[in-house]
């Protein structure tokens, strides 16, 4: 890559990244700070937790194209300034809808598209799906930092100083946009990097596609539904307030990413995508099920946490590899469009449903919807063709 190259993928990567972190936040915090605003219940908690996939699954490609007209800089600008009103709305706000309202917003602000498509702008494609790669480890980087720091920050400054910390991030993030990414010669459309209207039809035909995306809307409706009450089960089990809960998010997300190197190393070297991916989520599904059946005991619910987080780290690395060798190149960027447009419907789901079965039934009840939900994914896995091996095409591009 050339140092243009290498800039912009940092760039991006850190825009990415700072919204991400900035979303993930409360996750770990919100279950016990949120239960204290107005007019707080479970269901609305749950939906104040994943309103912003809903948002951002209906915006994040139409903002997409809208970069194409408009140009990828003042899209991502836009998204980043809704981003931050939203943080500030949600810092401000003494009732639960205040919260939701502002969350929503946040969602609303839908870089990804865009921010995508400006890095297919600024690289060449040899060199585009490193640089991919690395915009979505930043990702799973912000989850990990958000898990740690989120408790700590709220132990100091209460639930509003996440929001400000969130809008004090999308304003840092607009300064790289406009500081550290240079502007693209020219702007076209990239088919695999960026949805094209034309390849719906294919994407939406194809199996093994589909299953994907039904695996990764799965994920993150266990994600979310799980932060309804895991920060419940910390505070009543382990009897650690929240600003502490970092003891526990710290050496288990560590302990977890342990899982990763193995994972990898079988998935591309023997090709065992399929087992590999079978295997982290059957490792899900006991997990779930042991924390519901379980949750109360303090070693069951670290064992069971740990190979939650794991299990999660696996496949979030697992299922993008899996679309982008499935997706034919005309149609990877569509492909990639749906898959995460299924992300985050799953998690604006997993936070309503979560929510109401907590109400309904109480902790373990949500664990055990998620297993449920994660044995139905065991079984879509069951049904997957082959893997198509990329090695030779690499070698070949090399």
């Amino acid at each position: 890559m050339t140092s243009l190259e290498r800039r912009s993928a940092a760039g991006l990567a850190s825009i990415f990244g700072l919204r991400m972190f900035g979303l993930f936040l409360i996750l770990p915090v919100f279950a016990v700070y949120g239960a204290e605003l107005d007019g707080a219940t479970p269901a609305l908690i749950g939906l104040a937790i994943g309103v912003y996939g809903l948002t951002q699954a209906l915006l994040q490609m139409p903002m997409g194209f809208a970069s194409d007209r408009l140009g990828r800089r003042p899209v991502i600008l836009a998204g980043l300034l809704i981003f931050a009103v939203g943080s500030v709305v949600a810092a401000l706000a003494d009732h639960i809808v205040g919260v939701i309202i502002g969350r929503a917003l946040q969602g609303s602000g839908a870089i990804a598209a865009a921010v995508l498509a400006l890095a297919a702008d600024l690289t060449v494609p040899r060199h585009r799906t490193i640089t991919m790669a690395i915009i979505g480890m930043s990702v799973g980087a912000s989850f990990l930092l958000a898990m740690m720091v989120g408790p700590a920050l709220a132990g100091i400054g209460g639930l509003e100083s996440i929001f400000w910390v969130s809008a004090a991030l999308a304003v840092a993030a607009i300064g790289v946009l406009y500081g550290v990414i240079p502007a693209p010669g020219q702007e076209q459309i990239h088919a695999d990097a960026q949805p094209v209207r034309s390849q719906f039809g294919t994407v939406l035909c194809a199996a093994d596609l589909l299953r994907l995306d039904v695996g990764i809307f799965i994920l993150h409706f266990a994600l979310t539904a799980a932060f309804v009450v895991l920060p419940l089960m910390l505070q009543d089990t382990l009897a650690l307030d929240v600003g502490a809960h970092w003891k526990v998010y710290v050496p288990v997300l560590l302990l977890s990413v342990v899982a990763l190197a193995p994972a990898i190393v079988l998935s591309e070297r023997r090709q065992w995508h399929r087992q590999v991916l079978f295997s982290a989520v059957a490792c899900l599904t006991i997990a779930q099920f042991a924390m519901a059946a379980f949750g109360q005991g303090v070693l069951a619910l670290l064992a069971a946490l740990w190979l939650w987080f794991a299990a999660f780290n696996v496949l979030e690395a697992t299922l993008p590899s899996l679309i982008s060798r499935y997706a034919p190149a005309e149609s990877k960027g569509t492909a990639l469009g749906v898959y995460a447009t299924s992300q985050f419907a799953g998690a604006f789901l997993g936070g309503v449903v979560g929510g109401l079965v907590y109400g309904a039934g109480g902790v373990g009840w949500v664990f055990f919807v998620g297993g449920l939900a994660t044995v139905g994914w065991l079984v879509t896995v069951w049904g997957m063709g082959e893997v198509p091996d990329v090695r030779h095409a690499r070698a070949s591009e090399g």
